[in-house]
């Protein structure tokens, strides 16, 4: 059976295009989740406007991301933690402190953007990526200090 994908699935196709699958994986799980629609003629102009659609919403996405990196190329964060001996700091810093380090100087970026690997548990300085889109990616230099008592 020929369906149109609606989205993109993993291991299977992307948006707008049109696959051959079985005939029960389609009625059972692709149009009921409204993840692909039948291969007609009607089905293929439609889908056709959406993608075109999309692509406009992409292009907006990617250029509203760009600008976004470059308003805040100069931008640093610096977070203050209590720290013990060897510089190694009492709990951690996460994607959630710096978002809200961000937030506090205006900039409103989800936590889940930001690609750390793992918590930082020492002090010292460290270069955070933040993905602002798929196709746009920030270093971000993290200052992480001791907290003055």
């Amino acid at each position: 059976m020929e369906v149109i994908l609606r989205e993109d699935v993993e291991k299977l196709g992307s948006r707008g295009q049109v696959v051959k699958v079985a005939s029960g994986y389609a009625r059972n799980f692709l149009i009921p989740r409204r993840m692909a629609v039948m291969a007609t003629e009607a089905n293929k102009k439609i889908v056709d406007q959406e993608r075109q659609a999309a692509l406009r919403r992409e292009a907006k996405e990617a250029s509203d991301a760009q600008e976004l990196a470059r308003m805040m190329g100069s931008v640093v964060v610096t977070i203050r933690q209590k720290a013990g001996e060897n510089d190694q700091l009492f709990g951690s810093v996460t994607a959630q402190n710096i978002a809200d380090s961000l937030d506090k100087q205006g900039y409103k970026i989800d936590r889940r953007k930001i690609q750390l690997a793992e918590p930082i548990k020492t002090l010292g300085e460290f270069k955070v990526p933040v993905k602002l889109h798929k196709d746009v990616t920030l270093e971000l230099p993290v200052n992480v200090v001791k907290e003055e008592e």
